[in-house]
């Protein structure tokens, strides 16, 4: 969405280049090796989102992200089943928690609860969020909430929603896509469950930061304050992409996970 970086294209050029130079050895002895090439990332986008570097991971689409993280942070349990999100959010996020919630065999119609903005205001404000869930809190299982909602460029004090949404025993999910690279972000110490962005609006035009089509990133955190190093995380997505780099292509037919789980690793 941004303007072109000026390095982009003798970049691009290299990486055909080594491609042409080294074929499937690239993966690991390119001049920037291919198999570790998110991690080239990680720095800049733990610090542009506040978390540690074990908490980031650079994969995937928003989207996709988004629904790996649902997948592994909603858990219906008992009369805690709905999800709280804003009224008017970005359309492909309600598709995708709509679709979590039908997944997991119950009716978005009356498991999505979306909070808008009271007569005659145009923005949500923090103690709204907080008496919505001093009101239907043990109905709620998650909270995705955006760290500025695209409509209306409202900012939200996160750690606030975490606290709120942790003292009804419900997960702290965000959408921060438009907010890294944008608001100041400090994920770790505001103990967010988890969190999903888009690497292509502001992070592209103040870093030149780039992958590939509508790259994203996931920052995780379990509610243990255990640390996980892959994106789909959670006991049970985590194995999907988790396993620790050094034994990953041995094709063992056990897992072995990477470093931050199991918590306490």
């Amino acid at each position: 969405m941004g303007l072109l970086p000026l390095a982009a294209r003798e970049l691009v050029i290299e990486e055909l280049d080594e491609w042409a130079r080294l074929g499937v050895q690239g993966h690991e002895h390119a001049r920037r090796p291919w198999v570790p090439y998110h991690e080239n990332l990680t720095a800049g986008l733990a610090a542009l989102s506040g978390a540690q570097p074990t908490e980031v991971i650079a994969m995937n689409s928003l989207t996709v992200n988004l629904h790996l993280m649902l997948a592994s942070f909603y858990r219906p349990t008992g009369r805690a089943t709905r999800i709280l999100m804003e009224a008017g959010a970005f359309s492909s996020d309600r598709h995708a928690v709509a679709s979590q919630i039908a997944w997991a065999g119950l009716d978005p119609t009356a498991a999505l609860l979306e909070l808008a903005p009271r007569a005659g205001e145009d923005t949500v404000p923090e103690e709204t969020i907080e008496a919505c869930l001093a009101e239907h809190g043990e109905q709620i299982a998650l909270v995705l909430w955006p760290g500025v909602q695209f409509r209306t460029g409202q900012a939200f004090d996160l750690a606030r929603i975490v606290r709120a949404a942790h003292r009804h025993g419900c997960i702290a999910g965000f959408d921060l896509a438009h907010s890294i690279g944008n608001t100041p972000l400090a994920l770790h110490e505001a103990e967010a469950d988890f969190a999903v962005w888009c690497s292509y609006k502001y992070p592209e035009r103040r870093t030149g930061l780039r992958s590939a089509a509508a790259s994203s990133t996931s920052v995780t955190r379990t509610r243990s304050r255990a640390t996980i190093t892959a994106a789909a995380c959670g006991r049970a997505a985590r194995r999907l992409v988790g396993h620790e780099p050094t034994t990953r292509f041995l094709m063992e037919p056990q897992f072995r996970a990477a470093a931050g789980w199991p918590p306490g690793r």
